[in-house]
């Protein structure tokens, strides 16, 4: 059964961000979900990777083209969802469209954010990931080795990241259309991963009155917000403090909500309907959806945070013209190097079968020569021998072909025998 590649996934176009958060892999769950695809299809399945993000989960294989099919039903086993539900909002890609497409996630060009960096990375640990768990072959080592390469070539030659509006930079015009200047605000960070770093990067240009970072390890919350002259607290003290802040950026790898409707409503509260601007750029959600519908709360999700963003893409669009063309041409020499690899077995199996023929004839040549048999004679036989075998498959095939196969198989015969000058 021949290998092929496929691509299983939902990203933020395919699915709302209440479906990505259930389908969503922490760091934890990615190998025993590798274990899991093992376990499903044994070696079906040689090799595969999972790259999970806020906008996406995606599964990158080499399996069996039978098994394919499958691979919806397993996703929605593993995290306990119906395939019903699941499945409308899917995507499965195989050979050069799988290809292509992480070739595209790579570059920036399927991101939320259009040329975004930060899912390079995050493809990287994905890699780093899958080949700890011993699920990288030669196959995705050499897809993964080549997206890396087409990432950089797009990004070094043309604009596709230039100007780009990040997530980040649209939590603070969000924060700007409920505030105007954000000098006299507080701010408070939950969480301390790269997403928050580059939030509090941001904010601090807005140079608000206060910015906090608040998490469950305290150490990194200190280290963090050294970085800023940023206050810092456990998580633990967000009932108690969480009125203090005008804006709450949260993004933290938590599988439940942190902030519940009952805390922000008390919040509310002790604020007597003063403002709040609340950015939850987690996946699964870090704040329920419900706190949405309170009154002076502006709550804002990943994808609200999308729209925002998409409204300064339409500048950057030719640049993805040239980088498509990039792509489409790096698609090819993928496919090819693909294609050869499939010819290897084919290849050894003429190899090994000329050396025994090699072989055999040799031994016989050595026989001749022992019993005192003329060399050139010897020599004479063993190229006639040599000749004949090399010739006998092709010419049997000819003659016992039709006349169509026939036609086929003598116009490449010019192509398998060259001719040679046997006078140089």
């Amino acid at each position: 059964m021949s290998v092929g590649v496929y691509t299983l996934g939902l990203n933020h176009v395919s699915a709302p961000v209440a479906l990505r958060e259930r389908v969503s892999l922490s760091d934890e769950l990615v190998k025993p979900a590798l274990e899991s695809l093992r376990a499903a299809f044994g070696s079906s399945v040689q090799e595969a990777a999972v790259l999970s993000t806020c906008n996406r989960t995606e599964l990158y294989c080499a399996a069996d083209r039978h098994v394919a099919q499958s691979l919806p039903q397993w996703l929605a086993d593993f995290r306990q969802l119906e395939h019903s539900s699941l499945a409308p909002h899917l995507y499965l890609h195989d050979q050069d469209q799988a290809v292509r497409h992480a070739f595209r996630v790579a570059s920036g060009l399927d991101s939320m954010v259009l040329g975004e960096p930060q899912i390079l990375g995050q493809m990287k640990g994905a890699v780093r990931t899958a080949e700890e768990a011993g699920a990288l072959g030669t196959l995705l080592h050499q897809l993964f080795q080549r997206t890396f390469s087409v990432a950089k070539e797009v990004r070094t030659t043309t604009a596709i990241g230039e100007q780009s509006v990040s997530l980040a930079a649209a939590a603070v015009r969000l924060a700007e259309r409920v505030f105007g200047n954000l000098s006299e605000t507080k701010i408070l960070f939950i969480g301390a991963g790269e997403m928050i770093e580059l939030c509090a990067t941001h904010f601090a240009a807005k140079q608000p009155q206060m910015m906090t970072v608040a998490n469950r390890t305290l150490e990194r919350a200190d280290l963090l917000a050294t970085r800023f002259d940023a206050s810092s607290m456990r998580l633990a003290d967000l009932p108690d403090r969480l009125a203090d802040y005008d804006v709450v950026v949260s993004c933290t790898a938590s599988t439940l909500p942190i902030l519940g409707l009952g805390l922000v409503e008390r919040a509310t509260r002790k604020r007597r309907r003063l403002p709040m601007v609340m950015v939850d750029l987690a996946v699964p959600r870090d704040i329920e959806p419900e706190v949405g519908r309170l009154d002076d709360i502006y709550l804002y999700s990943v994808d609200d945070l999308g729209a925002v963003v998409q409204s300064g893409a339409e500048a950057r669009q030719a640049a993805v013209v040239q980088a498509e063309a990039i792509i489409d041409a790096r698609v090819r020499s993928f496919m090819h190097w693909l294609q050869l690899r499939s010819t290897v077995p084919i290849i050894q199996g003429l190899q090994a079968g000329a050396q025994a023929v090699q072989a055999h004839e040799l031994e016989r040549a050595k026989r001749a020569l022992a019993k005192g048999e003329s060399p050139e004679a010897v020599m004479e036989q063993l190229a006639h021998s040599l000749t004949q075998k090399y010739l006998h498959g092709t010419l049997a095939a000819i003659h016992q072909s039709e006349e169509a196969e026939r036609a086929q198989l003598l116009g490449w015969l010019p192509r398998l025998f060259p001719s040679r000058d046997t006078r140089r």
